[in-house]
């Protein structure tokens, strides 16, 4: 079956060559500074990476998700999770709720320079006790005439050190009870409020009170924020007033199918690597590669991330057609992220003694796939949502 046109592949060539000039020789250089240099993402913006399904005008591609889902595959493939996440949460985590329900406004202020990779960005929902938990948002908004007060603090946030520009949630007291949500959620009083506000780094009262030390994705800079007496104005909430829930689950939705794409790209290029390996190391007067028993485990770990890549492409192409994939979506959160988990083992024990190296790229890779089941909503949380979309 073939989803890709032509002009698709000719996309997935451009990103590719890019990859591997701008970003491959640096990857070690990133990882031991502890984040992507600023410099990079005009680079990606001037190549027509970080607004590809935005419209022209404002400076975007105005392409398909299969575009999308080209980039992260790319993106994955570059040894370095950390890119993947950083770009990822920058095009399709962050900056769809400007896209999606800014106003005409503050869309031709801000979205320009997020195409032109000039403004980087970073959603901000996750705070300290709350986990994936978005109902038990504590960071507060109150309404100050021409303004929104904001006080209290997020945690875990991508891109949090470095970002221009958060997609910050926080809760409106006295805003109206909210139904049930469409991406099966609850509805009621714990939902009760949450809105989204464009907040910008400069803004008084707005801190990155620590950046986080992480055991992978190390390049990709992850921090804690704090408001105390944030003034936002007015005319930064985004869409509706006490529907900011609603607009987090939607983009919940992109995030997962995003996360299942870097799986699979990422555990495939893991693949490519190991099998290269177990090629020319020797052991017993042969090749790794011609011992069954290594034959078979990578025949296995084929089939895996095979039935993965599937799995998420025909989620992708319900999500394009506007088709509810919730259900879907989810599937590829759970499976790929666990996936990974077996493909980033079994490669490490391929490797043997040097997997456990640093200057191997299969050692960052066990490191950085182990978020793929916490981060985006846990493997737990994927479960609950299937069960619950089964009507069990």
């Amino acid at each position: 079956m073939k989803i890709f046109e032509p002009h698709h592949e000719m996309f997935r060539q451009a990103v590719r060559a890019f990859v591997q000039k701008e970003v491959e020789p640096h990857v070690e250089e990133w990882e031991e500074a502890g984040q992507i240099p600023k410099s990079i993402w005009p680079r990606m913006g001037a190549l027509g990476f970080l607004g590809v399904e935005y419209d022209e005008k404002y400076g975007g591609g105005g392409a398909d998700v299969l575009t999308t889902a080209v980039l992260c595959e790319e993106m994955a493939r570059a040894r370095c999770a950390s890119l993947a996440m950083a770009v990822g949460v920058h095009t399709d985590m962050a900056s769809p709720h400007l896209y999606w329900t800014g106003s005409e406004a503050l869309k031709e202020k801000y979205l320009p320079a997020i195409c032109r990779g000039e403004a980087l960005t970073a959603i901000a929902v996750t705070e300290p006790g709350g986990g994936s938990d978005v109902a038990a948002i504590r960071t507060r908004a109150v309404r100050d005439g021409g303004h929104y007060v904001l006080d209290g603090s997020k945690m875990f946030i991508t891109n949090g050190a470095l970002a221009d520009i958060y997609f910050v949630a926080a809760r409106i007291q006295d805003a109206p009870l909210t139904p049930p949500s469409p991406q099966g959620g609850e509805g009621g009083r714990r939902h009760r409020g949450i809105s989204m506000f464009l907040v910008e780094r400069s803004t008084p009262g707005f801190t990155v009170s620590r950046k986080l030390d992480k055991m992978g994705n190390r390049a990709s800079d992850t921090a804690e924020l704090v408001f105390e007496g944030m003034r936002v104005p007015a005319e930064n909430l985004l869409g509706v007033e006490g529907k900011g829930f609603y607009e987090v689950m939607r983009v919940f939705q992109r995030e997962r199918l995003v996360a299942g794409l870097h799986a699979v790209a990422g555990c495939e290029r893991a693949l490519e690597d190991t099998i290269a390996y177990v090629q020319q190391r020797h052991a017993f007067n042969e090749p790794l590669s011609k011992k069954q028993v290594v034959r078979h485990k990578l025949a296995d770990l084929a089939t895996l991330i095979e039935a993965g890549r599937w799995l998420t492409y025909a989620a992708c192409l319900k999500y394009r057609d506007r088709e509810d994939a919730v259900k879907e979506i989810s599937m590829v959160k759970l499976f790929t992220a666990e996936m990974a988990q077996k493909v980033a083992y079994d490669c490490v024990q391929l490797h043997g003694g040097y997997g456990y190296m640093r200057e191997y790229p299969i050692e960052r890779f066990f490191r950085d796939i182990r978020l793929m089941t916490i981060g985006g909503g846990t493997s737990e949380i994927m479960k609950e949502i299937i069960a619950k979309q089964m009507a069990i």
